[in-house]
């Protein structure tokens, strides 16, 4: 499945990037053009102005892109080869775009670079970008998920920290469920969510995937014993059968504790802080996840974005430039503050603002500890399949076993085409 040549391309952009002599036009400005997603896309002008002034000879035209459309505007741009020289990339849809031969390969470009510092990353972001071995691009931001909670109602409870544990952690659950008034929940896990079944399969061992991302692995022994766990949640009474749609406003009803523990993201550090009274600014902290065996095994879902460039550039040395330039960590930083969005580098969080953050500390002991969905083009397909058959579970239409089964045969079918390619592939032919 490995796109071809990525070794020739890579070295094309090295000699171009030598000296930037295929950066620079005689005399001239290069100009370059930058996609960039929803806020992130509103902001990297203000830093692209600072780019150029450090490299007058690179024009950065920056396009910003809402998220509901980005996906087909890139799809549609490499169809009609029309994409950019370098733009921001979901790191969900990189295996996908690396398919497709849209986007080139960069690990020669990494490993010559003194910008981008490979150990410097998490590791488990750092592989999303890793398809095949090959590195297709570079982490911009991070996501991942952690526990936000009301820390006034689990003391009330008996619970000075969260529990780091499955079977503590429902300890509290239970506690708090005793402590809280009736008709509220310990938890609110909304059930048109793929994310938490997600997770708990990765805590439990699960490759989500088998026989070479091939098949699905939802009736194994390891998934189903995270999905069972998350099923618990609601059979035991912890949280109730709601999708985000029943909730008519989540930090209204997390003010007036409907229910003390929530999974999210980074994004809401910031609504939290904004949406939440002033009585309750006290009363709120986050944590990362529990795990089966401890906090060691509490793994989180890897996400964000990242930069890539795109083989139909004609200017890919000045594009890798930029990438090196928005790579660096003061500059993540700089867009930290500037977005909010959490930086893929480690050093970026000596960053005073994040470093004296306790709730942001949560996220940044959780990037240690987050794992890649598999990375295959069908995995938002099956992320969908995963969710629709937990809500049917959550909602009693199903047992835990008819969904997993089912999901398996499902998945079996999404990934019918893939199987050919890789059986082809195995058999001498190839893989494109």
């Amino acid at each position: 499945m490995r796109s071809p040549a990525p070794v020739a391309f890579a070295l094309a952009l090295l000699v171009m990037s030598a000296g930037c002599g295929g950066a620079r036009r005689e005399g001239g400005v290069t100009t370059i053009r930058f996609w960039g997603m929803g806020r992130e896309g509103e902001v990297v002008g203000e830093l692209a102005k600072d780019f150029e002034r450090a490299n007058p000879d690179v024009k950065v035209v920056v396009q910003q892109i809402p998220w509901s459309a980005a996906h087909e505007k890139l799809l549609t741009g490499h169809v009609g080869r029309s994409t950019p020289d370098v733009s921001q990339l979901g790191n969900t849809w990189i295996a996908e775009f690396a398919a497709l031969g849209a986007i080139a390969p960069l690990d020669s470009l990494v490993l010559g670079s003194r910008d981008v510092e490979r150990a410097d990353y998490f590791d488990g972001i750092w592989d999303t970008n890793v398809v095949d071995g090959v590195a297709w691009g570079v982490p911009w931001y991070v996501d991942t998920r952690v526990l936000f909670y009301r820390s006034d109602l689990l003391a009330a409870a008996g619970y000075d920290s969260m529990p780091g544990s499955w079977e503590a952690w429902r300890g509290a659950l239970a506690a708090l469920k005793k402590t809280m008034p009736a008709g509220t929940d310990a938890i609110f896990l909304p059930a048109n969510e793929w994310t938490q079944p997600m997770i708990f399969g990765l805590q439990a061992g699960s490759p989500i995937l088998a026989d070479h991302d091939t098949r699905g692995a939802f009736s194994g022994p390891e998934f189903r014993r995270g999905f069972d766990f998350y099923i618990s949640l609601f059979r035991d009474g912890f949280a109730s059968p709601m999708g985000n749609q029943e909730m008519s406003n989540l930090y209204q009803e997390f003010s007036r504790g409907s229910f003390a523990l929530y999974i999210t993201g980074p994004w809401n550090l910031g609504e939290f802080r904004n949406r939440l009274p002033d009585s309750l600014q006290d009363a709120w902290a986050t944590a990362p996840l529990p795990g089966p065996g401890g906090p060691e095994a509490g793994v989180s879902t890897a996400g964000g974005s990242s930069l890539v460039v795109y083989r139909t550039s004609k200017h890919p040395a000045a594009a890798w430039r930029f990438v090196e330039y928005l790579s660096r960590p003061d500059v993540q930083a700089r867009f930290f503050h500037l977005t909010g969005s959490l930086p893929a580098r480690r050093s970026a969080w000596q960053d005073s603002t994040l470093a004296g953050d306790p709730r942001a500390r949560a996220f940044r002991t959780q990037l240690e500890r987050v794992r890649s969905t598999p990375k295959v083009p069908e995995m938002e397909q099956i992320a969908i399949r995963l969710q629709e058959q937990a809500e049917a579970v959550i909602r009693g239409a199903k047992t835990n076993a008819q969904a997993t089964e089912e999901l398996d045969r499902d998945v079996a079918r999404i990934l019918e085409k893939r199987r050919w390619l890789v059986a082809r592939a195995a058999a001498g032919g190839t893989a494109r």
